[in-house]
């Protein structure tokens, strides 16, 4: 259909294409037309005659084509026109003199071919740029047929002051953010100077110390809980601070404050001594600003060195260690802390490794301060757990326990095992436990392992990725308690099969689903040495 028998056609806005050619003739008849952007084309010839048929025309755009000829004088009987860009073309021959009866807000007829002289009325210094670029234009205003030659230097002191001026504005902009940045630290380390510290174990440094490391160039990681800071401390030693924001001001309905449970939180969290648990120095707790101060690891996270560029370096027996490591670690919190302590975000990246590539399981305990510190507020990211840690039946109990961090350590195993993160595009819409399932059942365990891993442990990565599969088991019953999973990993180690115990009969946690004129059939197996 030709675009002219759209009657009722208000605007009509195609700039920045490719279009060639004359505009159509038959768009003379869109009375109705309101607005006619076609800039930035590759239309060519001259404007169609008849153009006083756009009554309504309030918008007229056809800057940077290739259109040519004289403008015609009916541009002027276009009585709503104020918009009119016709600039960056080949139009030639006089300027409409009619165009002193239309009411223009915007008026460029800039970089064309036109000649002669300018409308009385736009013979002003106020109007220069509507018609610069026009070689054969002349009029009142001196200097208005620019040449070459000045057209370059102009563009080139534009260009000049153009830099200048945004110099200026950079400047001054970082001026008055780093002036409030400092006013912001200036408060906040005059609010943690008065408020109140906590030591859990001799240390060897003042605690206001580690106040002035408390700036975004010592951030070394950050997440849902809040940002970790390094700090190197005057003695040489370097220690890890975590910064949990938000207010706790509220009373709780036993009448105890939001504060007053952060601090038996972390003081539960400050009384725990284990080799694999990542220790707590000390904290401080304000209104609105709380800091945790750890024994920095220098080797950072498994998440990072697992899943990061150095990835290939970890090899079987260090990946082997760091699991038993942590295994004792969540161990020890699990059933040797009165009352137990559950993590609620076991994941990689809150594993971390001492200089030796020992692991040491941090944040335990976090997720429930982050809780009290942020209630009411969008902390369930934390509280419930990590994207592809989350044991199933949290879905429908929204609660986690020993077996919820049971299943999450089983997703690091299978992390170890495969050097996968635990969700990847790859998986489509399954996570890392159903991939290896899935993968294990239709390929064998060769398409599962690492291809990084020496083949020499075969046998041993086998059992460890049973172990893995034990723990992500979908039913939480049939997860074993981390006391036996720690067994089961020190059996591994020295090349014996773990040993069987009364919940091992229990279904596999790698299954899937064939459906039939029956109805689904769930398949089961195991991982095969």
């Amino acid at each position: 259909m030709e675009i002219g028998f759209l009657g009722k056609l208000i605007e009509f806005s195609a700039s920045d294409n490719m279009f060639t050619g004359p505009i159509p003739g038959s768009m003379v008849n869109l009375s109705t037309l309101s607005m006619l952007v076609l800039g930035d084309n590759e239309l060519s010839g001259g404007l169609p005659g008849g153009i006083q048929g756009w009554k309504s025309l309030n918008e007229l755009n056809l800057a940077n084509n290739k259109l040519s000829g004289p403008i015609p004088d009916e541009i002027g009987s276009l009585q709503v026109l104020n918009y009119l860009d016709l600039s960056g073309n080949y139009f030639s021959g006089k300027i409409p003199m009619q165009l002193e009866d239309l009411n223009l807000n915007l008026l460029n007829l800039s970089n064309n071919m036109l000649s002669g002289a300018l409308p009385p009325l736009y013979a002003k210094e106020m109007y220069r740029s509507s018609f610069v670029g026009n070689p054969g234009l002349c009029g009142d205003l001196k200097d208005l047929c620019l040449q070459e030659g000045d057209s370059k230097k102009q563009s080139y002191l534009w260009i000049l002051r153009s830099t200048f001026i945004l110099a200026v504005v950079v400047f001054v902009v970082g001026v008055v953010w780093f002036y409030f940045k400092y006013q912001d630290f200036q408060k906040e380390k005059e609010v943690v100077t008065i408020s109140k510290w906590r030591s859990f174990h001799k240390i060897g440094f003042s605690e206001f110390e580690i106040l002035d490391f408390l700036r975004e160039d010592n951030v070394i990681g950050s997440g849902a809980s809040g940002k970790v800071y390094k700090a190197v401390l005057s003695n040489g030693e370097t220690v890890a601070v975590k910064k949990l924001g938000g207010e706790s001001k509220k009373d709780n309905t036993d009448g105890s404050s939001e504060k007053d449970e952060f601090e038996a939180e972390v003081e539960t969290l400050g009384r725990i001594r284990h080799k694999n648990i990542v220790r707590l120095w000390c904290c401080c707790n304000t209104g609105d600003c709380k800091l945790l101060v750890y024994e920095y690891m220098p080797n950072g996270s498994l998440g990072d060195l697992l899943h990061g560029s150095k990835g290939g370096s970890l090899d079987w027996p260090t990946r082997y260690r760091i699991a038993l490591d942590a295994a004792e670690g969540l161990s020890y919190l699990h059933h040797d802390c009165v009352p137990p302590i559950v993590h609620r975000d076991v994941k990689s990246n809150n594993i971390l490794l001492d200089a030796e590539f020992g692991a040491r399981v941090a944040d335990f305990g976090v997720a429930k301060v982050v809780q009290g510190v942020n209630k009411g507020t969008e902390s369930m990211s934390v509280i419930a757990g990590s994207c592809g840690y989350i044991a199933p039946e949290y879905a429908y109990t929204l609660r986690v326990n020993e077996k919820s961090d049971i299943y999450s350590f089983g997703v690091v195993i299978l992390e170890l095992v495969t050097g996968r993160l635990p969700v990847d595009p790859e998986f489509g819409e399954k996570d890392l436990v159903k991939w290896v399932c899935t993968t294990l059942d239709q390929n064998g365990m060769d398409h599962v392992i690492d291809p990084k891993l020496d083949s020499r442990y075969r046998d041993e990565i086998s059992m460890v990725l049973d172990i893995g599969l034990r723990c992500t088991s979908s039913f939480p019953i049939g997860r074993p308690s981390m006391r036996r999973v720690v067994k089961m990993l020190q059996e591994a180690g020295m090349g014996e099969k773990p040993t069987a115990d009364k919940n091992d009969e229990k279904p596999s946690p790698c299954y899937h689903e064939e459906v039939s004129d029956q109805g689904s059939l769930v398949q089961e197996f195991r991982v095969q040495t």
